[in-house]
């Protein structure tokens, strides 16, 4: 089955997509870290980006909410919480599918058109990826039914594995 005609999956730096909005993987506290976080502060500008978060007062894991994207090439930043990996009893899922839907309607709500994806979770807080490419690929067809549709959604990754299992899930 071919890739829907809104979405590409792809090897690149998030930092530097040509998009309406780019996602962080960030923290509740909106801190800064590493990983996807500490790249998208440093490439924006940390010090503003770091600002512009502290005025947001942090955001709830399955939550998103948006500052302007400062030095990237992006208009904005929109920060996601994912759960971190609790061994799945935890309703990890369920938070992971609200991070990503929420991030689409904030950027809908911002007159996005387009906007690019990192493996939100699958890093330091250990969500297995096989479930989370299939998590993710259920919430995004079921936001792109909707009459918010966007134009142009990118799922990027730095990591070849990551990229894989993300291409075969939304092959089946």
């Amino acid at each position: 089955m071919p890739l829907p005609n809104y979405l590409t999956i792809l090897n690149a730096d998030l930092t530097q997509r040509p998009v309406d909005a780019v996602v962080n993987a960030a923290n509740a506290h909106l801190a800064g870290g590493g990983g996807v976080d500490g790249a998208i502060h440093r490439a924006a500008g940390a010090e503003a980006l770091q600002k512009a978060c502290k005025a947001l007062g942090g955001c709830p894991t399955g939550e998103a909410k948006a500052t302007p994207g400062f030095g990237l090439p992006a208009r904005w930043i929109i920060h996601a919480v994912g759960p971190r990996w609790q061994g799945g009893k935890a309703g990890e899922a369920s938070q992971l599918a609200s991070a990503y839907r929420m991030s689409l309607e904030v950027a809908s709500d911002l007159k996005c058109r387009s906007i690019a994806f990192p493996a939100i979770s699958c890093g330091i807080y250990g969500f297995p990826p096989k479930l989370a490419a299939q998590v993710v690929k259920r919430a995004i067809e079921a936001f792109q039914a909707g009459p918010t549709a966007l134009k142009w959604i990118e799922l990027v990754f730095v990591e070849p594995d990551l990229l894989a299992i993300t291409e075969h899930a939304w092959m089946d």
